[in-house]
């Protein structure tokens, strides 16, 4: 006879840091959006600063992905359905592209872009978590 518990509380755990992880991007996404419309209103370049906590959230965003992902192979399934995972594979792409994209222009622009795909990928995570 297997042991059933262990699995059930592994897929809890992960499902846990899954969910919170989704509420800390969330959170991070709306702080960088802020960031950079300072910076973008302000006429100023993105520091450097900036720039590696957007590289950062465009890191963690796959990590979260691939929580969701062992959630699924471990028994778990999204509430809501598959879209719940549209929004995922959206954000997980879209922001080294916007990263890449905003490296082709001038400062404000730069600003423009990540400040801007900070705010789509957190509607995105938002839809996510509503999605469940």
């Amino acid at each position: 006879m297997r042991d059933l518990s262990g699995r059930a509380t592994l897929v809890t755990t992960v499902n846990f840091l899954h969910a919170y992880g989704a509420r800390v991007l969330l959170v991070f996404g709306l702080l960088l959006g802020l960031w950079g419309s300072y910076h973008y209103f302000r006429n100023m370049q993105v520091s450097g600063g900036f720039r590696s906590t957007f590289l950062i959230m465009a890191t963690l965003t796959p990590v979260q992905g691939l929580l969701g992902l062992a959630t699924l192979f471990l028994g778990g399934h999204p509430t809501q359905g598959w879209l719940h995972m549209v929004y995922g594979a959206f954000a997980t792409l879209f922001l080294p592209g916007a990263y890449l994209y905003s490296r082709t222009g001038n400062a404000r622009r730069e600003a423009l872009v990540l400040a801007g795909a900070s705010w789509i990928v957190s509607i995105a995570f938002f839809r996510g978590i509503a999605t469940g």
